[in-house]
């Protein structure tokens, strides 16, 4: 029997996590928009409609669709390592610290939203993504 590499914990991790930010993101917006009466405009150009929301509410959607955008390359350079066969040690180690740095981003962007909070958190898990760069490049390369 093969064992899967050890990396893969993190990538289903937060997938997990994007999973929980979308039930959030719908469980507050739903109500919210209830509320406030909206129906939904099909021609409304993208974001406006939810610009009546507010900003608290915004702020989990704002999150969710963050966890689209840079997490992809985690997941690229996640898969990566996991086939070099490079997917423990130092690897898993920032693998997780990405996860958890992402994890709590979500956290403040969702609830406080202290701008300069979150670029440090972005900061601190790009740093680490370039390192798993870093370790994935020189395996390849």
């Amino acid at each position: 029997m093969h064992v899967p590499s050890p990396i893969l914990a993190p990538i289903v991790a937060l997938v997990a996590w994007s999973l929980i930010m979308w039930l959030w993101m719908y469980t507050t917006r739903l109500p919210a928009m209830a509320r406030a009466k909206m129906k939904p405009d099909p021609n409304a150009p993208r974001g406006e409609q939810m610009n009546q929301l507010p900003a608290n509410v915004r702020w989990k959607a704002d999150n969710y669709n963050h966890l689209m955008e840079q997490p992809t390359i985690f997941y690229a350079v996640a898969f990566a390592l996991a086939l070099l066969g490079i997917g423990g040690g130092i690897n898993l180690t920032l693998a997780w610290a990405y996860v958890g740095l992402r994890v709590v981003h979500s956290l403040v962007q969702a609830l406080v939203n202290k701008i300069e909070v979150r670029f440090v958190l972005f900061l601190l898990s790009s740093l680490v993504l370039v390192a798993l760069t870093v370790n994935a490049a020189r395996a390849v390369f």
